[in-house]
């Protein structure tokens, strides 16, 4: 069965697609630009940019009763590859991957492009797969 996922908590669709659709226990979260949920683009540093897209995608996340624990793929679009190193503090500071956090990262893919919407510098999509809770089950 196919949710529509929609939250005050992140910016309102620019066009006719959905914040968010869950099937299953799977969600696409649409692509989130640096924008505050009244529609405000974020000016500044890529890194700031950064890290409302993130905060986006966590809210509309929440929405559907996930985590970004339960992303296993993010899409980056990035104006400039020059801003890779500074995109990349910001996300490590969401998915540390040490010894010691709980939050494992996701497959990505970091792509350059020409433009996106309203002239951001950055857009992420991604994925989230609910647990089904199999993992918490001793097989043996």
């Amino acid at each position: 069965m196919k949710q529509i996922i929609a939250t005050v908590d992140a910016p309102p669709a620019l066009g006719p697609y959905a914040q968010g659709v869950k099937v299953d226990n799977t969600i696409y979260v649409s692509g989130q630009l640096p924008m505050t949920p009244d529609r405000e683009m974020v000016v500044g540093s890529i890194m700031i940019q950064t890290e409302r897209v993130l905060l986006n995608i966590q809210a509309i996340l929440e929405e559907a009763e996930a985590t970004l624990d339960d992303v296993v793929k993010i899409t980056i679009y990035l104006r400039d590859m020059n801003d890779f190193e500074d995109m990349n503090k910001v996300f490590q500071m969401f998915y540390p991957n040490t010894e010691t956090s709980r939050r494992l990262p996701p497959a990505r893919s970091t792509v350059e492009v020409s433009r996106l919407p309203r002239d951001a510098d950055i857009e992420m999509d991604a994925i989230a797969v609910l647990s089904t809770g199999y993992k918490d089950l001793e097989l043996f």
